[in-house]
């Protein structure tokens, strides 16, 4: 079975709203209280900048279960109260009624009636419409939100990756701290799960690709406060050419969105049980500006002609952009010096030389070749520090 996706692309320049589910299981007795405590956060919520509306839903088959939801002009300003400590006073009423919270989040992408179409002028409107004034008081400008668009998934897996620069002269101390960490809790919550984690490095460019079944929002977030995780990264503070605290709800958020280094195509070539005795490798193209979703329309085409070839050397595809980054994840069932063009994404004459009007190459660096192909990718190969599974929920 071959699996190609896209990630979803934002049509608009405006963030787009944001949907918020909670849901949650009232204590038996304390129905009153919990409709008391509600009753009195929602009139204080309304006056959050950004919010927009919410409601209180009760299930018809558990009456137990209950719903809460909520709408944000964008997920910036619902971000900047969730992690607040007006927040956090806000809604201890709530602690002693409820119990198995689980939160997730959305933008919202298609509505009914449309904006545009006679219902959606007609009257006055309506407290779901898009507003149309800037970012709302106390939000800065600067994004921070680490998932500004839905991230792209395949098969029910997420992919996500994440990249930060260090320090000229210490990379060698942090691919060290980097391949000795003890791995996290795989399992995130009931609906989470972290099945793969892969970490490169080229230069002093560090890229940590995730493969996560379930939501990434909350896979971030909980690798985030894990105390492997967390002694790993402050051991790396030092070296990074750009300071974080992720101790600070704020500043971490401000990290993993500047770091973030969404993946915009995956192909996977036959079953994940096929994948036994491949080897993951992979190949930083800097891309000239403007050109980085032809440069990944290109290598998409050339890997969706691997589909349904089991004897393929190439078994999956990952491919990552930000700006003039494009990161090449590949798993190979055989070494890739020994198929360049399965491992680089495009083979020698008509394909090469479009690539070329594409990406930024050093002088002299030719593409007409097998081989030349083959000291294309030497040139490009990111280090491997370490690649971990998860083991069988």
């Amino acid at each position: 079975m071959t699996i190609s996706s896209d990630r979803p692309q934002t049509t608009t320049t405006e963030p787009p709203r944001l949907r918020v589910v909670l849901l949650l299981d009232v204590h038996d007795g304390h129905e009153q209280n919990f409709l008391a405590a509600y009753e009195q956060i929602r009139h204080q919520v309304a006056g959050v900048p950004g919010h927009i509306s919410d409601q209180l839903c009760q299930s018809l088959g558990n009456s137990s279960q209950w719903l809460i939801t909520s709408e944000w002009q964008s997920a910036e300003p619902f971000l900047t109260w969730v992690d607040s400590a007006a927040h956090r006073k806000m809604v201890e009423p709530l602690h002693d009624c409820v119990s198995d919270t689980h939160s997730l989040r959305f933008v919202i992408a298609r509505e009914t009636p449309d904006a545009d179409s006679p219902a959606g002028r007609g009257g006055a409107p309506k407290p779901s419409a898009r507003p149309q004034a800037g970012p709302p008081q106390g939000v800065e400008q600067q994004g921070t939100d680490p998932l500004p668009a839905p991230p792209l998934a395949a098969g029910g897996v997420v992919h996500h990756a994440l990249t930060f620069t260090v320090t000229p002269g210490g990379e060698d101390a942090v691919a060290k701290i980097l391949a000795d960490y003890q791995s996290p809790q795989a399992q995130v919550d009931p609906t989470t799960r972290l099945c793969r984690t892969s970490l490169f490095m080229r230069g002093n460019r560090v890229v940590r690709a995730v493969e996560v079944r379930g939501d990434l929002g909350n896979a971030l977030r909980h690798v985030a406060v894990q105390p492997e995780v967390r002694a790993v990264e402050e051991a790396v503070n030092p070296y990074l050419e750009e300071e974080r605290d992720l101790t600070d709800s704020r500043s971490a958020r401000a990290f993993f969105a500047r770091a973030a280094l969404p993946a915009v195509r995956h192909l996977a070539n036959g079953p994940a049980e096929g994948d036994q005795g491949t080897t993951r490798h992979a190949f930083l193209y800097e891309v000239r500006p403007g050109c980085g979703e032809a440069a990944v329309e290109l290598l998409a085409q050339h890997d969706a002609r691997a589909a349904g070839d089991p004897e393929h050397p190439l078994a999956r595809s990952t491919m990552f952009l930000r700006e003039g980054l494009l990161v090449r994840m590949v798993d190979l069932r055989v070494p890739y010096r020994d198929a360049p063009s399965a491992a680089a994404g495009f083979v020698p004459g008509r394909e090469s030389w479009a690539l070329r009007h594409f990406l930024t190459l050093d002088e002299g660096v030719e593409l007409a070749t097998e081989a030349e192909i083959a000291h294309f990718l030497d040139g490009c190969a990111m280090d491997l520090v370490t690649d971990r599974r998860a083991p069988a929920s």
